[in-house]
């Protein structure tokens, strides 16, 4: 920042810091609770062992939540740009609080078909409306550090499937599953309404907020509109991108908890009472999911970080060689610690891409439209999470295993490389310019 202003502007500048990184705070608070969704793989063993629900029925549930999310987000990020952040985070922290309670309903009365409204369909709606809300004022909010800040809003993101995986499995051995989505519901409407009060845009003045812009990126005083960005090759490049990105790790991230099972069941005293070997062994499975996903949330603020430093492309091509490497040696382990080191790593690279897609976004498009050129980008999560799973859970019943799903999300991870070194900056183009003006 620079020192040269007057006291006036001091002032401004002193309580503008407050407030941006009060935001800053609340949006972390509003991600923790949207990220627990990532443990759905906790209540999927529950469901599957006292549900009679198979496999890919109860997969569904989640593949409908995340897929639903980026579609919400796409026209959150609408929103957002033309009512303001306030009103789209209230409405997605109700609809994501009130999807865990029906959720709950439909798994009391058996009935599947209301998990996958309420879980899926409403908790899906409300968790888009309310993850594109931060993500798109903190830019606005940061431009001097981008990816510092999206990192450290997505970082709860990550870090909410932690707290679920360390919590629930207690809790729904003492409530139930029932129970403990009523809870959870209250909860989430507690946290996530609450700190959507404080959210509103940064003021039009220009602040003494001195800004670096990083390697890859383009000047923030020409911004892109929707329509100019869409008709990029680099929009698509970056959608593309995140496709991939995503279809990998939230494909691993749907069987975390089962392959974690599969990997410790050996390790496990026979001498012990069947209650104590199932007991061992689903606690193995969460504290993969536990672990794993304190990784995903640092990781999201690692990567964010270091591609405000060396530049977003750099950061992806790094990520995308690095886990198509480590995909293809997962399906020849079998040690249970060997594994869950791994796939911290896997899910560090998974949350860095969404934490740094955001500021290369913005880099590439400017930060004035980029609720919508963001949150129409996040279409690419809604087909990854349907994609991901399904391979995952597909494979798994075709072939017992999930070698072959591992040896798919490599591919894909190496397309996302070759993709990323393809990366050029963005130029108006003449005719959607004259369009524009």
């Amino acid at each position: 920042m620079s020192m040269d202003v007057n006291p006036t502007e001091q002032k401004l500048l002193a309580h503008f810091e407050r407030r941006r990184w009060s935001i800053a705070i609340a949006a972390i608070v509003i991600q923790l609770c949207l990220g627990t969704v990532y443990a759905w793989s906790v209540f999927k063993n529950e469901l599957v062992a006292n549900q009679g629900w198979n496999e890919v029925a109860t997969s569904t549930t989640f593949m409908i939540c995340i897929g639903v999310i980026g579609l919400a987000a796409a026209f959150g990020g609408i929103l957002v740009d033309r009512k303001g952040p306030k009103l789209v985070a209230l409405l997605g922290g109700f609809l994501f609080g009130l999807g865990a309670i029906i959720g709950g309903i439909g798994v009391q009365v058996e009935n599947i078909l209301i998990l996958y409204l309420g879980y899926g369909l409403i908790g899906g709606l409300g968790n888009g409306f309310a993850y594109v809300t931060p993500i798109a004022t903190l830019i606005r909010w940061f431009p001097d550090k981008r990816g510092l800040v999206t990192g450290l809003a997505v970082m709860g993101f990550g870090a909410g499937a932690f707290f679920m995986g360390q919590i629930a499995p207690a809790n729904i051995a003492a409530w139930g599953v029932p129970t403990t989505l009523y809870v959870w519901g209250a909860v989430f409407w507690v946290l996530i309404l609450s700190s959507a009060m404080v959210f509103e845009n940064p003021p039009n003045c220009k602040l003494p907020v001195k800004v670096k812009t990083p390697i890859d990126a383009n000047s923030d005083d020409s911004p892109f509109t929707f329509q100019e960005a869409i008709h990029t090759p680099q929009w698509w490049l970056e959608w593309t991108m995140l496709f991939l990105n995503v279809t990998a790790g939230i494909g691993l991230i749907s069987q975390l908890s089962p392959i974690g099972r599969e990997l410790f069941r050996p390790m496990v005293d026979d001498s012990l009472s069947s209650e104590q070997i199932t007991l061992a062994i689903d606690t193995a499975g969460g504290f993969v999911v536990a672990i794993a996903s304190i990784f995903n949330g640092f990781g999201r603020l690692f990567w964010a970080w270091l591609s405000d430093g060396i530049g977003r492309k750099t950061v992806f091509s790094t990520m995308f060689l690095s886990q198509a490497v480590l995909y293809m040696i997962v399906p020849q382990i079998g040690n249970y610690y060997l594994f869950m080191a791994i796939a911290c790593y896997l899910l560090a690279c998974y949350g860095g891409g969404f934490a740094t897609m955001p500021a290369f976004a913005a880099d590439s498009f400017g930060s004035e439209n980029i609720g919508r050129i963001y949150g129409t980008m996040l279409t690419a999560w809604a087909v990854a999470g349907v994609t991901g799973p399904f391979i995952f859970s597909y494979i798994k019943n075709v072939t017992g295993g999930f070698a072959w799903a591992l040896y798919i999300a490599a591919g894909l991870l190496m397309i996302g490389f070759v993709l990323s070194r393809q990366y050029t900056r963005p130029k108006h183009h003449k005719s959607l310019v004259h369009f524009k003006t």
